[in-house]
């Protein structure tokens, strides 16, 4: 009896053996586990799945409730035999989860991007370190990057002080600059200076910080930006008041301008003179920030120095010239008024009569805030600077002369005067006579005005 063929027993539905060689054997959709090409796993896989739908409604039955998966699986097994259920393959990203070969080579592939990562971190942090560590050494070769060695614009507000000394050169300035904040680099400023060969005033600048080089420059050049404080010398007044003013404007205190005042030769006075008195200029002075106290006072003594060479007084006769100026400066009501005061002092001396000036007494006493005496203030001979008790010009001046006073002194205004008093205090009115009753008259005037208001009486006391 013949054997039936292939397509007889299968119904024309399977392929011979040797067609599987050329093609993947196509599966059971119901059944992904069970192939085609097989009938009896196709029927295997039936029954078992019939057995484990009627497990399941049993295992509800019973409960009357719905199963879980677990218990869902634990009843499929226990239909299977006690073998667990077949777990058809998956072809989602659950299976290569589940691939030991792929799971290696992802840990390889983590592994190399942690490297990467670290090495480019190591690569960041040391470029950091060199650019900041070397920046200005790197961007004399790369050029790319050079602008960066200067600021940009006028400044950022901040304010800062810089001082240019006298004898300073443009390297002392662009370095100047760099230290106080004001420009980048040295190098920046320096460059443009080279170019363009300027100089500086010796001063103190306000700036501002984070300036270009260029118009960090051009600030030094505008004098707006240049700092003084200013001290304002009266004529008349003298060195201790001269120091109350200086310190307010210098900063220094008052106790340093009177320890330097104590070696008055230092500071350029010359040689015989009792004290500085006298010998500091009174005039408008401006002094940069950090001026000394010594610095200030030398100053003050240089300009008197110019003054009595301008004024024509003789080398040696100064402190006679300064002593005899001082009185007439403290005595005289006006300006006009000073060469016939100098003229009454010289008519008395060349006389051989006392001075008998108030304001010389009262510097001795120490109060210099008037010129009015007390009986007994004026027969004090201990007093040196009494010319009341002690005949001709006192041992030294007694103010700060002015230009005017100088003048005067040196050349008095001709006349027969060797009286004179102020008839008013307010306007500085004053009479001057030649004799002794004329005199007398005057003085009798002068306290009529003292009398006629509690005003004009405050100038007398």
């Amino acid at each position: 009896m013949a054997e039936p063929s292939w397509d007889e027993i299968f119904g024309g539905q399977a392929q011979r053996p040797s067609d599987t060689a050329a093609a993947p054997e196509p599966v059971s959709e119901e059944f992904p586990t069970a192939r085609l090409s097989d009938p009896f796993a196709v029927a295997a896989a039936q029954a078992n799945a019939a057995q484990a739908q009627a497990a399941r409604d049993a295992a509800s039955t019973e409960t009357g409730q719905p199963l879980s998966r677990r218990e869902l699986r634990e009843a499929e097994s226990r239909a299977n035999g006690g073998a667990e259920p077949p777990v058809p393959p998956t072809r989602g990203r659950g299976s290569r989860d589940q691939d030991p070969y792929r799971l290696t080579k992802r840990k390889r592939r983590w592994g190399w991007l942690v490297a990467l990562i670290v090495v480019v971190a190591l690569v960041v942090a040391g470029g950091s370190v060199a650019w900041f560590g070397f920046h200005d050494r790197v961007c004399k070769v790369l050029t790319f990057c050079q602008e960066s060695i200067d600021y940009t614009g006028s400044g950022n507000g901040q304010k800062a002080t810089v001082v240019i000394q006298s004898g300073d050169i443009g390297s002392n300035v662009a370095k100047e600059l760099q230290k106080a904040g004001v420009t980048k680099t040295y190098e920046a400023t320096y460059k443009i200076l080279l170019k363009t060969n300027q100089s500086f005033e010796p001063g103190s600048y306000t700036l501002q910080k984070q300036m270009s080089a260029e118009a960090a420059l051009a600030a030094l050049k505008d004098p707006k930006n240049r700092v003084v404080n200013t001290a304002v010398i009266r004529e008349g007044i003298t060195a201790e008041q001269a120091y109350k003013q200086l310190s307010v404007a210098t900063g220094r205190p008052v106790s340093e301008f009177e320890e330097a005042a104590k070696n008055p030769t230092a500071l350029g006075v010359p040689a015989g003179f009792p004290s500085i008195e006298g010998f500091l200029f009174p005039a408008t002075y401006q002094f940069d920030p950090g001026t000394t106290a010594q610095g200030a006072l030398q100053k003050l003594v240089a300009t008197m120095q110019q003054h009595l060479q301008a004024d024509g007084v003789p080398a040696g006769d100064d402190l006679k010239v300064l002593t005899m100026a001082s009185i007439v400066q403290r005595e005289a009501g006006s300006v006009p008024d000073m060469g016939k005061v100098a003229r009454v002092f010289q008519n008395r001396l060349d006389k051989g009569m006392l001075l008998q000036s108030d304001a010389t007494v009262s510097y001795g006493t120490g109060r210099t805030d008037h010129v009015t005496t007390t009986g007994a203030e004026r027969a004090d001979k201990s007093n040196k600077y009494n010319t009341y008790a002690n005949p001709g010009l006192p041992i030294g001046p007694i103010a700060l002369p002015g230009d005017d006073a100088i003048k005067a002194a040196m050349n008095p205004t001709p006349g027969p005067w060797i009286y004179f008093v102020a008839v008013n205090l307010k306007t500085g009115e004053t009479v001057f006579s030649t004799t002794q009753a004329e005199h007398d008259a005057a003085v009798k005037q002068w306290q009529a005005w003292c009398k006629q208001s509690s005003e004009n009486m405050a100038y007398c006391s």
